[in-house]
């Protein structure tokens, strides 16, 4: 939006507010010394009008006429609330308990039918932790670990009800192509090979299930035999080919989790064969698979920047989301899945580490805001500032990428959620 244009929403905002409005509830204004909207300029001394769960008008003045009811905080700098692309918050708790490990069910390889709505609880104290530092939205779900976990939802951190924080259930369904994914013994799959053929096997069994149930039943004869009904009987519901059925008519996106670049190639390769989209989760080696990620035009929900070089990750680099960004990749840095305490890293501060390892900081801050919520398909709602978008922001002292920089205030769908946290 043109500084014109916005000077103009803000006027007639304030006129109308100034006369007295018919909204539900009284604005809530931001002031702020610095504002990134990140979809445009950084805007210097500037306010953010909120209203009804929206943000209504920005100017880049905090000289606006506003009625007298309204709520009004100052910030040093304000973002769009922060959005982490792939984590497991909500499934998985503060404690590392039993009690509150609900992120991963080992009792089969295959279990794409598992709803992630079933076990998120946005009462947890660890979606509480994590809002503290400005996360206003997650995409959350089963964490890595069988062939496929289960799916995924995108909620905000606010909300005493799975409902109230809910924006789309079932947005992905989360896969391995990994290590952790081999079982020991006979159990399979014990190799690589044994993955990938279970999730062909899985996927034409969903096609051809699929093909079945969208086939019309035959009609009836005339005569004694129409009272028999139709001559073919509906296909009985089968919830994980229903789940996977998703993912082939691309309702559904599948997220593969593959740090070796051997398991992105295959991920690479079922895409292909069946024509699915996917998103690449952690991909710690994708720095060795630029040309062949770029052509086939996928996402990347990319590992925390300070993830344990270990293992399947220790060829990981703090270049990979540099390297990304370079290459015009679509990525997203994420909080991600840690077997320990507090099971989640933080965005802000994992961006951060980007930023100090060559990555633009205006692409720091859009890989934790814009980007992940272009790659999960809600940057109509969230993202960026701008006028129409939900009033979800975060406010801080400071520099937002500085480590002592402290998050002052979250707001979410224009209420204040968290005032002077971290």
């Amino acid at each position: 939006m043109s500084l014109l244009v916005r000077r103009v929403v803000c006027s007639w905002f304030a006129c109308a507010v100034s006369v007295g409005s018919s909204l539900a509830a009284p604005p809530l204004v931001i002031q702020a010394e610095k504002i990134y909207t990140v979809s445009g300029p950084v805007i210097e001394n500037g306010s953010i009008v909120c209203a009804d769960g929206k943000i209504v008008a920005i100017a880049e003045t905090k000289q606006i006429t506003i009625q007298s009811d309204a709520k009004v905080i100052k910030a040093s700098v304000v973002l769009p609330g922060l959005i982490d692309v792939r984590t497991c918050v909500g499934l998985s708790g503060i404690f590392n308990a039993k009690q509150d490990s609900d992120q991963l069910e080992s009792s089969s390889p295959l279990q794409p039918e598992l709803r992630a709505i079933d076990a998120f609880n946005p009462r947890e104290e660890l979606v509480d932790y994590i809002r503290g530092f400005g996360i206003t939205t997650i995409h959350t779900g089963h964490a890595p670990g069988e062939l496929i976990a289960g799916q995924t939802l995108i909620a905000k951190t606010a909300g005493n009800t799975v409902e109230q924080a809910l924006m789309i259930d079932g947005r992905a369904i989360a896969a391995t192509l990994a290590e952790a994914s081999s079982k020991s013994g006979k159990q399979s799959p014990g190799t690589r090979g044994k993955q990938m053929a279970m999730m062909r096997a899985l996927f034409i069994e969903a096609k051809e299930y699929q093909a079945k149930r969208d086939k019309k039943p035959a009609k009836a004869s005339e005569g004694a035999d129409a009272a028999a009904g139709p001559v073919e009987s509906a296909v009985p519901r089968n919830l994980k080919l229903e789940a996977i059925a998703e993912v082939l008519s691309g309702k559904k996106a599948l997220i593969i989790t593959a740090d070796r670049s051997q398991d992105i190639a295959s991920a690479l390769r079922l895409a292909s064969e069946f024509g699915i989209r996917i998103w690449l989760d952690s991909a710690a080696e994708a720095h060795m698979m630029i040309p062949q990620i770029q052509e086939a035009g996928v996402s990347i929900l990319l590992h925390p920047s300070m993830a344990r070089a270990g293992g399947e990750k220790e060829n990981l680099t703090f270049l990979n989301a540099k390297m990304l960004h370079d290459a015009k990749i679509p990525f997203a840095i994420q909080g991600g899945y840690e077997a320990y305490v507090p099971k989640a890293r933080v965005v802000l501060f994992e961006a951060a580490i980007a930023a100090a390892h060559g990555l633009p900081r205006e692409a720091a801050i859009e890989s934790i805001t814009l980007s992940p919520a272009r790659i999960l398909g809600i940057s109509d709602r969230v993202g960026s500032i701008d006028i129409g978008k939900d009033a979800d922001l975060a406010l801080y002292d400071g520099d937002p990428l500085e480590y002592t920089t402290h998050c002052t205030g979250v707001i979410i769908n224009g209420q204040v959620v968290s005032d002077q946290v971290n």
